[in-house]
């Protein structure tokens, strides 16, 4: 049974109004009176309503997640750093994904409008969603235009791309496959694109674009391509696995990049030439970029200048 309030103020020996001053921190409160009204909270696991909290004009101490998948490892380990970014500095989190399903995205963007989150995180792939347009609760983007006066922290996608096609050019690559995003807004990761085409052209290396919502991998690699630059390390993993099923020597005649650099993937398969986004510092500038926000929500946030990515090979 859930304990209540007027359970955790008989036990505390405490009036109702007592408890409820502890939990909103009021003062003038004895050491000896808040120690007993947080032993009985513990004794009865009670849990605050932020909601209730939140309709009193008390901070609800919550900051929502959205991100398109967790099983992406990047993803996964940029969230477990958000989240225990938020909770040093005194937040708890709501974590949606979104599955790239843009009704799961609107739906939970309800849920977390209706929670009083304090602010919102979004990493979302779904694009065109009005619904960000209208939100009065302050939102910063990872990586993707959201809409007008969304703030967005990004690493250094044309560096990275940069990185990742001077790979193929060290190595004499003569006919890269470079696997485009779906995403076609002006979202910073079009600059990948970018610094990839850059560097080949300069070189005069021959490349095709390849729409990753529309290529089957396992059909297309390793095809008549001798370079692969992947859009992210697990596509990459894949088409490597693919290569050397078909007699390919991976880092002789075949090459290719992944992009993120996980720590799972560094570890899991250190061999694999990648463009590493520096999570903890991602973090940290989402997590400042929101607070900033949330501070002075009728003032213009400026997106901060994109993050240093490194190559690992």
């Amino acid at each position: 049974m859930v304990a209540k309030l007027q359970d955790v103020a008989k036990r505390a020996g405490v009036s109702v109004t007592t408890v409820s001053r502890v939990i909103n921190g009021y003062p003038s409160l004895s050491a000896k009176t808040i120690k007993k009204v947080h032993q009985a909270m513990a004794d009865l696991n009670y849990q605050p309503n932020a909601l209730a909290r939140a309709m009193q004009g008390k901070s609800s101490q919550f900051i929502g997640l959205i991100f398109p998948t967790l099983v992406n490892p990047f993803y996964a380990e940029l969230v477990n750093e958000l989240e225990y970014q938020l909770f040093s500095r005194g937040y708890k989190t709501i974590i949606a994904s979104s599955t790239r399903s843009e009704a799961m995205e609107k739906d939970y963007l309800t849920m977390l409008i209706a929670n009083q989150v304090e602010g919102i995180i979004s990493g979302t792939h779904n694009l065109d969603i009005a619904a960000y347009h209208s939100v009065a609760a302050p939102i910063v983007s990872f990586d993707r235009y959201l809409a007008d006066g969304i703030p967005i922290v990004s690493s250094d996608n044309y560096r990275g791309g940069q990185m990742a096609a001077q790979f193929m050019v060290d190595h004499g690559v003569k006919k890269v496959a470079m696997i485009v995003d779906e995403d076609t807004s002006v979202s910073p990761t079009l600059n990948r694109l970018q610094g990839e085409g850059d560097v080949l052209k300069k070189y005069g290396v021959n490349y095709t674009p390849l729409n990753r919502s529309e290529t089957d991998l396992a059909k297309t690699f390793p095809g008549d391509y001798d370079g692969v630059i992947a859009s992210n390390d697990i596509d990459a993993l894949v088409i490597r696995r693919l290569a050397r099923a078909a007699g390919k020597d991976v880092n002789s005649d075949f090459f290719v990049t992944g992009y993120d650099g996980s720590d799972l993937i560094q570890r899991i398969a250190p061999d694999l030439a990648t463009v590493v986004q520096p999570t903890k510092q991602l973090a940290r500038s989402l997590i400042e970029t929101l607070l900033k926000k949330i501070k002075s929500p009728q003032s213009t946030t400026e997106s901060p200048d994109p993050l240093p990515v490194r190559f690992h090979n």
